[in-house]
């Protein structure tokens, strides 16, 4: 079993974890940036930050044989801090970085009209550096907030298949399937999907354009749950191909549509390719 996790925040986690991961069958991650817990004062943490994501973090994958990409946003909760709002200005420098391959994360935690300014910007980011957008929905009152994301995007003028909407859920899927956005789940040990609730997801709705990751980050969480989410898919009578497309396929394809995602010496044989991403050494 191969796996690409779409969206797992290794910089909260240790080198055991990408043991781990490897060993599992973690080949290529995506790792959004996000809040990191404690609140930033200033623009220069951010910056600091964004350059671990695209230069020390991806050395410390590579030690494991693990491909590391990220995405790099003004995350909606601090959207909200006028101290962070001018992250806005310098974000452009990084979005013309090769291992970035889509603006995130971006979208709502509160709703705000901050939040609003934030989300509305950073779409138009997205269209003026030809990247995907990695869209957060709400933990809170997240029907609306899914319903609210959508009419944002719409007003962008960004590609709906250029959108991944993240944290789904059961009530939120009927919402994103028919809108041509990608879907996105997060497998968790307490809160958020877990394994089971994401086969019956699949079962009900088919596996095209539906993203799993692990999500993990500082809190209660496990970047092996993809691993998991696989096996439960075959004991449910999922075709290794279903778990392939799903585990694989669909974030190579979803990233791929930045042309910087590079799975040279990957272990990739049949994998499908969207845009000019680069494989070379693959067979």
């Amino acid at each position: 079993m191969r796996i690409f996790d779409p969206h797992i925040h290794m910089t909260s986690r240790t080198t055991d974890d990408y043991e781990r991961m490897a060993a599992a069958g973690v080949r290529a991650v995506v790792e959004p940036a996000f809040w990191l817990g404690q609140p930033r004062t200033n623009v220069g943490s951010f910056t600091d930050y964004f350059d671990s994501l695209v230069g020390w973090e991806p050395f410390r994958a590579g030690q494991f044989g693990v491909r590391h990409h990220a995405t790099v946003a003004l995350n909606p909760k601090e959207a909200n801090d006028p101290r962070c709002r001018p992250v806005l200005d310098v974000l452009p420098r990084y979005l013309d970085k090769d291992g970035v391959v889509a603006v995130g994360e971006i979208g709502y935690d509160s709703m705000t009209p901050e939040e609003d300014a934030a989300f509305a910007a950073q779409l138009a980011l997205a269209v003026a550096h030809d990247l995907p957008a990695l869209v957060h929905t709400p933990h809170r009152d997240k029907a609306r907030g899914v319903e609210r994301s959508l009419a944002v995007v719409a007003e962008s003028g960004i590609e709906p298949g250029r959108v991944v909407l993240d944290h789904l859920n059961e009530v939120t899927v009927k919402q994103v399937r028919d809108t041509g956005c990608w879907l996105a789940f997060s497998i968790y040990p307490d809160t958020k999907m877990s394994p089971p609730r994401m086969v019956e997801v699949l079962r009900e709705y088919g596996t095209e354009r539906m993203l799993v990751n692990s999500a993990a980050d500082w809190g209660r969480s496990d970047p092996l749950l993809t691993r998991a989410t696989g096996e439960a898919m075959r004991q449910a009578g999922f075709t290794d191909e279903d778990v392939d497309q799903v585990l694989w396929r669909n974030p190579v394809e979803f990233y791929g549509q930045s042309g910087r995602l590079d799975l040279s010496d990957i272990e990739a044989p049949d994998a499908t390719f969207a845009g000019n991403s680069i494989l070379r050494g693959g067979s």
